[in-house]
This record gives C-alpha cells, structure tokens and sequence, in this order.
C-alpha cells in the first residue's frame, strides 16, 4: 500500500515537474511581446509626449504586467532617489535584480542592458531609434521563443511523465 502511495506521489511529481518546464518555455514569447510592447509605449511616451524618462518609464509600468513593470517600475524609482546615480546603472541594476523573476534567457537580457546604456544621453530622435532597434532584436528573440516553445513544450510535458514512469517501474 505504501509502495503504491509513494508511486503516485512520484508520477505526480514528475508531471508537475514537467509541466513547469512547458509553462516556462510558453511564459518566455509572452514576456518578450509584453516587454516590447513596453519599449514601443516608452517610445511614445520619449517621442511624442516629451515626456521625462523617469515618468515615462513610471506611466509604461502602469500600462504592463508584471515581471516587466517591475523592471521598468525599478529603473524609475532608482532614478527618483536622492543623489541616485545615472540612468544606466539605474538601469543595469533593476534589469540585473528583476532578472530571475522573468522566463527570459540573456540574450534578452543583454539588449536590454545595451538599451541601458543609450537612453537618457543622447536626444529624443536617437533615444527613439535605440528603442526601435531594441524591439527589432527582440521580435527576433520572440520568434526564436515560439520555435523552442514549439519544439520543447510537449515534449518537457511528456518527459516529466515518462522519467517519473521510470522511477516508478525502476522502485516496483
């Protein structure tokens, strides 16, 4: 009884496991759309409301979800304090804190943090033209997620079954 207990605990267990990997590999195209979206509402905010970059990034986290807003949200409070420092350590700090909390991979991460290092320094047009390269290079990024969320998602979902079966057949 307790053998078959322990049996549907690991067979559980290797499906959850399982299916959490799967929902990681469909969380990281919506992440990269939210973020991109994001980067063309911070546009508009820089480029057509003249809108300063802490509030701006502040009415763009207002507008997305969470993890992204966060970053964006972080970057802006950083800014706001006293004596803070540039707007590109700023930056690199909420990208680097809010980081483990998103299903995104460093490539992503690292446009993020080139983008970092242009806005604020330069003038609107060429802020907005950074923004624009950065959405290219992640529409890139999120094609490449729907490939891998394709080819991996069923099969992180069966895996986790499988390997769980295994143990389950190895223990019995």
């Amino acid at each position: 009884m307790v053998k078959w207990i322990g049996a549907i605990l690991i067979l559980a267990a290797g499906t959850m496991i399982g299916f959490l990997q799967a929902a990681r590999f469909a969380e990281r195209p919506r992440q990269l759309r939210q973020l991109a979206h994001a980067l063309q509402r911070l546009e508009t905010e820089i480029g057509y409301g003249y809108t300063p970059l802490p509030e701006a990034l502040r009415r763009t986290a207002g507008h997305v979800p969470a993890p992204v807003a966060s970053i964006l949200s972080g970057a802006a409070e950083r800014l706001l304090a006293p004596e803070g420092p540039a707007f590109r350590e700023c930056w690199e700090e909420s990208v680097r804190s809010c980081w483990p909390q998103t299903a995104m991979r460093s490539g992503e991460q690292a446009v993020l943090l080139r983008l970092g290092s242009a806005l604020g320094l330069s003038d609107r047009e060429d802020q907005i033209k950074h923004l624009r390269l950065a959405m290219l290079q992640l529409k890139a990024e999120e094609d490449a997620a729907k490939d891998d969320q394709a080819r991996y998602e069923k099969m992180s979902k069966s895996l986790g079954i499988l390997v769980a079966a295994l143990v389950v057949i190895l223990m019995v």
